[in-house]
């Protein structure tokens, strides 16, 4: 782990806008609505948060912890909305183009991935604030179990993960649609896991598959 950065929030804010970017991907006929209405949404809760801490994890407070949790929960929550719209509109005989659909998809695929990391970040054992020992925040128990924090090197100093971490087991989740090197522990941690597995598995059963004209 690189000195100070599981102290940096700038990677979880480019990842959130570059899944607020993709929206604009998504064709007319699958989005919900006019396209810009959840990404506008969702950059309104994300705002404040990069208003109080644009680079680094300095100011915490309860109604930011709030606001970060329901942002990253909207996107995750959104895309997978789109999808179901999405299967829907395939079930009641759409005519979409394969382009369109394998541009859906690969927006839907990259959204999950960024989603169910920023989740599990905010989430796991209270949120980054809390993980960090010079905060004065009481960590709750560990949501994710990450091998790093077992290893012998790692007793001397207290192992951190990074957004880098969890944005490794949101890839995974979404590629392989199970825990691959890092194990949910708790229940909320496991249903991230569910909905993020379950997202990433229809859309490259159905959308890929429907594309290649295979159903």
């Amino acid at each position: 782990m690189t000195t100070g950065a599981h102290h940096q929030r700038w990677p979880a804010t480019v990842a959130v806008l570059i899944a607020l970017a993709c929206q604009f991907l998504v064709p007319d006929q699958v989005s919900i609505g006019p396209t810009w209405v959840l990404p506008a949404l969702q950059l309104t809760l994300l705002l404040p948060l990069v208003a109080t801490n644009p680079v680094r994890l300095a100011r915490d407070h309860p109604v930011l912890r709030v606001l970060a949790v329901v942002s990253a929960g909207a996107v995750l929550l959104a895309n997978a909305a789109t999808l179901i719209h999405l299967v829907v509109l395939l079930l009641a005989g759409s005519t979409i183009s394969s382009q369109r659909l394998l541009v859906t998809g690969l927006v839907l695929v990259t959204t999950n991935v960024i989603a169910t990391s920023v989740v599990l970040w905010e989430l796991d054992r209270g949120g980054p604030f809390a993980r960090d020992p010079s905060h004065h925040r009481v960590p709750g128990a560990p949501d994710l179990l990450f091998p790093q924090a077992g290893l012998p090197e790692a007793t001397d100093r207290p192992w951190i993960p990074t957004y880098l971490d969890y944005l490794f087991v949101g890839f995974t989740m979404s590629t392989a649609f199970s825990p691959t090197d890092t194990l949910p522990l708790t229940h909320r941690a496991k249903v991230v896991y569910m909905l993020g597995a379950s997202v990433a598995i229809t859309t490259f059963v159905i959308v890929a598959a429907r594309a290649a004209n295979i159903l």
